[in-house]
């Protein structure tokens, strides 16, 4: 370690361009600026942090001079060093900080809020997956709402549901919607985004509304206790969680209502075979129908 007058002295020099080369700890991580500075080596860079990595490449390249920072490690290293190696080879675009920041959280983990620890288990079910079970769980707490959280029912069909490309053509924003609409639980919030859509974009093409329709049918068959929902062609399939209690006066209205035939294949857990004999389309009427008892 250097004496603070020495110190100074050849950070001086090395600012002025009287020294070409700069051999130093970790120090330089911490918020150094050196327009001239253009190259640097960090050895062993395996032993680093993706933060520390991160700032450490910050360092060189602060003006107008093409930069370039070299990471020495051996041949071979552990799987979560290469990782974080690779993270920082593939975000180098200017403002990468950010994205950085989330793998970095991603991979060490987000801690625990109400405890010490500083890592988690975000790593296991994935950073979004992470934000959005944080989210639902500190909603439910503020509201008192002890009851527990809404089973989407699992939705197939025969039919493509998504949004194309002559419809939305910005890749971010067609994710953007995919994602908005995978944390909607409620009908309300998807009649918003439908309505949204149309606003944006014009009238959904039958893809996007098929996909609609399908987010739909997940929040209003879990409000009913519906495990699964089939469609193919103009029948459907409805199946029942074993817990369910199924409403079947309402159940057969809201079907009749429809024009739909409904046909018990199976008692417990209550399994319908749904076959259209006309008015509204399978899916329209389908969701028509779940929204009415719901």
């Amino acid at each position: 370690q250097m004496k603070e007058r020495e110190l100074e002295d050849i950070m001086h020099r090395f600012v002025s361009g009287e020294v070409d080369l700069l051999v130093s700890t970790l120090i330089v991580e911490s918020g150094l600026d050196v327009p001239n500075a253009n190259t640097m080596f960090v050895n062993r860079a395996d032993h680093l942090g993706l933060a520390q990595l991160y700032q450490l490449r910050g360092r060189v390249g602060r003006s107008h001079r093409r930069a370039y920072c070299y990471l020495l490690v051996p041949d071979a290293v552990d799987p979560e060093a290469e990782r974080r190696l690779q993270v920082l080879e593939h975000h180098t675009e200017l403002g990468a900080g950010y994205t950085i920041a989330l793998k970095d959280m991603e991979m060490r983990g987000a801690g625990n809020l109400l405890g010490a620890e500083q890592s988690g288990y975000v790593h296991a079910v994935g950073f979004d997956l992470y934000l959005r079970m944080l989210d639902e769980t500190v909603q439910r707490l503020m509201r008192g709402d002890s009851a527990p959280r809404l089973r989407p029912s699992d939705v197939s069909m025969d039919i493509p549901a998504y949004l194309p490309d002559d419809y939305i053509e910005s890749q971010d924003a067609k994710l953007d919607v995919y994602n908005r609409l995978a944390r909607l639980d409620r009908s309300e919030e998807i009649e918003a985004l439908r309505a949204e859509l149309k606003d944006r974009f014009g009238a959904p093409p039958a893809p996007a509304d098929a996909m609609l329709a399908m987010a739909m049918l997940r929040v209003a068959g879990g409000a009913l206790g519906i495990e699964g929902i089939l469609v193919r062609g103009d029948e459907a399939r409805i199946t029942f969680r074993d817990s369910a209690v199924p409403r079947m006066k309402g159940l057969s209205a809201a079907f009749h209502e429809v024009q739909f035939q409904a046909e018990v294949r199976r008692a417990h857990p209550l399994s319908l075979k749904l076959t259209r004999l006309g008015g509204a389309g399978l899916l329209d009427g389908l969701v028509r129908a779940l929204r009415a008892v719901v």
